[in-house]
């Protein structure tokens, strides 16, 4: 993209950014909170971007007269600061320009939507429960330092301490868009602590990350769905098993099924069970359009199938490597405690740089 390229769509764009402050001006705009969040999140990204166009334009205009002043300078020591002040002026205008131009990439249409994160065990036992665990806290540790909400749907723990199966939703600036590399097998390499010979153990867990659906995305007829209540098992106070408050909705036409219990209420487990419901065929359904589009056309996060490993946690070597981009950090404890961006951020402007090599080509 040339920079005369870059000018005539932050033209564009400055149009657009106009006919969404007049819009977000507008007296009935709450009415709708979904597409005021919508529009209020692209807002914000167009006015970083036209700050970012702006500091470039100047770092370039610096730039030309400092050249401009060089080339009649004879004094040695001003022709010293110039230099230098030309390499700074240089390096700004690089970097300002990648940022302009990874803002400029067509965005995911999902990266503005608040997501639901599930995580199972696969292969491993109670190791791979205990991990799913660990998982789960640096994801709520992470979600904490981003200002997300984090709501628990359902959660299943068993007797050691570790996961079999929890589901939550994650709501805030962003979400998607960062946790969209987390979809897939996470495998862990460790002493587990029930092992009394020191033996490394490799287990896996996998995680599904789904943008939560809107109604108007999904067509979806009221006959189309089964509804089953039964008696709530396990965890979950004295209460939980005294009424038939859990709740099983079946989506009838693919035969896709949540049940709900981690509420008393059974009112409030078949709000959650739809959700999750709502999320997977929303996943299904944008994975079929996927397929329907050439392979090379596809998101190069990997085709977020469940059986894709795509990162590794080894305990001994302190390190976190992610298979997609061949990006590691030796900082495990840290990613654990909810530092994600450690191992985040390299992936995302690696993965943002391969889809400027894709325009350009």
């Amino acid at each position: 993209m040339t920079p005369a390229d870059i000018r005539s769509h932050i033209e564009k764009l400055k149009i657009r950014g106009k006919e969404l402050e007049s819009a977000l001006s507008a007296p009935d705009v709450y009415s709708d909170l979904v597409n005021f969040r919508r529009m209020s999140q692209e807002l914000s990204k167009l006015d970083a971007l036209f700050s970012n166009f702006d500091s470039w334009e100047n770092a370039l205009n610096s730039l030309a007269e400092n050249q401009a002043m060089l080339s009649g300078e004879t004094d040695p020591e001003m022709r010293e600061l110039l230099e230098t002040d030309i390499a700074d002026l240089n390096q700004q205008s690089v970097d300002l320009e990648k940022k302009v131009q990874l803002a400029l990439l067509p965005p995911d249409p999902n990266d503005a939507k608040n997501i639901i994160v599930g995580i199972k065990p696969a292969a491993g036992g109670d190791e791979a429960a205990l991990f799913a665990g660990d998982l789960f806290r640096a994801y709520l540790h992470f979600a904490e330092k981003q200002g997300w909400k984090v709501e628990i749907l359902d959660e299943s723990a068993t007797d050691l301490g570790g996961i079999k199966d929890v589901s939550f939703s994650l709501s805030g600036n962003e979400v998607f868009s960062r946790m969209k590399y987390e979809s897939g097998v996470h495998r862990v390499q460790r002493v587990p602590a029930t092992e009394a010979s020191g033996r490394i153990h490799t287990s896996t867990i996998t995680v599904a990350v789904m943008p939560e659906a809107e109604e108007v995305e999904l067509d979806i007829k009221p006959e189309e769905l089964r509804f089953d209540v039964f008696r709530s098992s396990g965890p979950g106070g004295q209460c939980v098993n005294t009424t038939d408050s859990a709740v099983r909705v079946t989506h009838i036409p693919t035969g896709l099924s949540v049940a709900s219990q981690q509420e008393k209420s059974q009112h409030r487990n078949k709000e959650i069970a739809l959700r999750i419901l709502y999320a997977r065929l929303l996943e299904r359904k944008q994975e079929e359009e996927a397929q329907k589009q050439a392979a090379s056309k596809r998101s190069q996060v990997g085709t977020g199938d469940r059986s894709e490993r795509i990162r590794t946690y080894n305990y001994p070597q302190n390190r976190v490597t992610d298979h997609r981009f061949n990006v590691s950090s030796f900082d495990l404890p840290k990613v654990m405690e909810g530092e994600l961006d450690l191992i985040l951020e390299p992936i995302i402007q690696i993965n943002c740089e391969r889809q400027l090599e894709e325009l350009r080509g």
